[in-house]
């Protein structure tokens, strides 16, 4: 297959791959909202969800591939006709839609999991190629397992799946067991065996369970793969994908040795990273590569002075390369609503006017209580009053009651339904006194996982950011909430959860 030399295609899984994973579910508008995102960013492939796991799911993935076009949109489905099908038939809208169909290769898959020969798997994945064929020309399959595989079967699937049509074929790490070594080698070996592996596109799919999905990923490159799957912030089943970051500005800032590009707009990568914090309500760890709080932050002596000097002493890439501002413009109360909008719109939001109003309403609020405004809180009001899910209840009045010689006691007021509802309960703190008001008010008795607080910035008027997670039944939503006032953000990030729950729901009964 002829390839622009050095490209490197971004295949993104993070709203599949990632979003199955635990804590990180979406719902239809905030993969949406998220798939926008990717298609700014760059990437060339969005794997948006997998059809056939529900309808839920089929939604979701209907919808992109109907709004995209700046991507190519993938479906993933087993091999199995019928998945297919429902593949294709939420994807058939796509600019240029992609079907990624599947099934183990390993022994130890074929024996203790799937109950099926060598034989049966190899007449399977071709049947599964060629019918994915009838529906359209871009066909991706992957061996899962394709690490522990034996080579000569591996090299015996890879080349028929080729022979039935598949233009892409991925080699999954599937439970990250390969070390960089022996996974570029596979990939090299594949190249020597696989006699029309020149007619199809080599992929690599790295898991992170021993720390080295990316370091794996790019040896799969530099033995000739030429697609990399992956997810924003490295999230993903278990310890998590390739982070496409890393990837991306690791061969960004290595050209000199690595000679490959990507066609991502590295200046967006921040702000992907930000978005899918927001509406997962999980953050990624400070000392994180590329995207963490600490990435290009110097509180050595040494290393500031080097700094001061010359930036290329201790930063081998600016943050402004990958969207970070190296300048903090701070805004404050006399700040007016054209500094406000321009500088939303170089944070890389696009908001309307009316939107705009809103966010500069709330700015005006916060910098009455604030000294200075950073660029998180505008992040934090732009969450809260722009893309924030419809409410079926609303936080209108809190007063809490607590102290060391005083019961914690909370007297909160909400609308549920459009009607206005008030209690007062008691809790063993004052966080607990809120959280107990609320259930008795909404009628609902939810599992609390994780209550979290974090300042977003510095100085002691900082706004703090709640995460809650809640588990219903088999599902678990995060809910955020930001307010200078801790107990204020505790109960928004509560009642986010509950209105995230309603419309888990709703997405599951349509």
């Amino acid at each position: 297959m002829e390839l622009e030399k050095g490209r490197v295609f971004i295949f993104d899984t993070t709203l599949r791959d990632g979003e199955q994973s635990p804590g990180f579910s979406m719902n239809l508008n905030e993969k949406l909202r998220f798939a926008r995102q990717l298609e700014k960013l760059g990437v060339d492939i969005i794997e948006a969800g997998f059809p056939v796991a529900s309808d839920g799911d089929f939604a979701s993935v209907q919808q992109i591939a109907g709004e995209i076009r700046g991507a190519q949109i993938a479906a993933l489905a087993r091999t199995n006709l019928a998945d297919i099908d429902r593949a294709w038939e939420a994807i058939k809208d796509a600019a240029n839609p992609r079907i990624h169909t599947f099934i183990s290769s390993s022994d130890i898959h074929l024996e203790l999991q799937l109950k099926k020969t060598r034989s049966q798997v190899l007449k399977e994945a071709c049947a599964a190629v060629e019918h994915a064929r009838n529906y359209t020309k871009n066909v991706e399959f992957s061996p899962m397992d394709a690490t522990r595989t034996d080579r000569s079967y591996l090299c015996e699937i890879v080349e028929a799946v080729i022979g039935a049509g598949a233009s892409t074929v991925n080699i999954p790490d599937t439970v990250g067991y390969a070390v960089p070594d022996e996974f570029g080698e596979l990939i090299g070996y594949l190249f020597e065996n696989v006699k029309n592996i020149d007619d199809a596109i080599i992929s690599v799919h790295c898991h992170d369970d021993l720390g080295m999905a990316v370091a794996n990923s790019l040896s799969g490159l530099r033995h000739g793969a030429r697609q990399v799957e992956c997810a924003i912030n490295g999230i993903g089943e278990r310890a998590g994908n390739t982070s496409l970051e890393e990837i991306v500005m690791a061969l960004e800032t290595r050209k000199d040795i690595l000679k490959l590009h990507t066609n991502i707009k590295t200046k967006h990568i921040y702000h992907t990273s930000r978005l899918l914090i927001d509406i997962t309500g999980i953050p990624v760890q400070p000392n994180k590569a590329i995207v963490g709080t600490n990435a290009f932050a110097h509180e050595s002596g040494i290393h500031q002075d080097g700094l001061i000097k010359d930036k290329t002493t201790y930063e081998i890439m600016t943050p402004r390369s990958v969207g970070v501002s190296e300048t903090n413009i701070v805004l404050g109360k006399h700040s007016g609503r054209h500094a406000v909008k321009e500088h939303i719109k170089n944070m890389g939001y696009s908001l309307t006017d009316e939107d705009i109003g809103k966010v500069f309403k709330r700015f005006k609020e916060l910098a009455d209580v604030k000294k200075e405004i950073f660029d998180e809180d505008i992040e934090a009001i732009i969450s809260d009053d722009i893309f924030r899910i419809p409410d079926k209840y609303k936080l209108l009045y809190l007063n809490v009651v607590s102290g060391n010689a005083a019961i914690p006691t909370a007297t909160v007021r909400m609308e549920v339904d459009g009607e206005v509802a008030q209690d007062a309960n008691f809790g063993v703190g004052p966080v607990d006194a809120t959280f107990a008001t609320i259930k008795k008010i909404t009628k609902t008795g939810h599992h609390l996982l994780k209550y979290a607080v974090n300042a977003i910035t510095g100085g002691t008027d900082a706004q703090g950011v709640v995460t809650v997670q809640l588990k219903y039944n088999e599902h678990t939503v995060v809910g955020r909430g930001a307010d200078p006032d801790v107990l204020v953000a505790s109960a928004k990030a509560y009642i986010n959860a509950l209105n995230r729950l309603e419309s888990l729901k709703a997405d599951r009964k349509g």
